[in-house]
């Protein structure tokens, strides 16, 4: 009796782990940071540094895969750090950015930007090529 129950569960786990990769579990925790990542852009978006902060850095946090999406975070943190006028950590932040993608630009509307254009364009330049 015994026996069959450990060969019934030993079974039954089988069946869960070679369904686990099927239905997506491996995909969770990069599905809770690109969920961290849209709520911290659109925390942004909306005026919300503090939060967007906190999700921004959960995102970072959760270990999204995506290179793209870490260079968003980091970028949007670095926007962030520029107009609360934390320079040392805004200039971090385009490092940051600029060492996981070091074609990194910001668009045309963003580089003009008074807070932060300068302040990239310094950290891109100052980067070894």
């Amino acid at each position: 009796m015994r026996s069959s129950l450990l060969i019934a569960v030993s079974a039954a786990l089988l069946v869960i782990a070679g369904y686990s990769g099927c239905i997506g579990f491996d995909k969770l925790p990069t599905n809770n940071a690109n969920q961290a990542l849209s709520a911290g852009i659109q925390n942004y978006e909306d005026g919300d540094y503090k939060a967007a902060t906190k999700n921004l850095k959960k995102a970072l946090d959760l270990g999204s895969t995506s290179d793209r999406d870490i260079v968003q975070a980091h970028k949007y943190l670095a926007f962030i750090y520029c107009l609360s006028r934390q320079e040392k950590q805004c200039r971090g932040e385009f490092r940051k950015a600029l060492e996981k993608d070091n074609k990194f630009d910001l668009k045309p509307e963003e580089a003009g930007h008074p807070s932060w254009g300068p302040i990239f364009r310094s950290v891109k330049t100052g980067r070894k090529k």
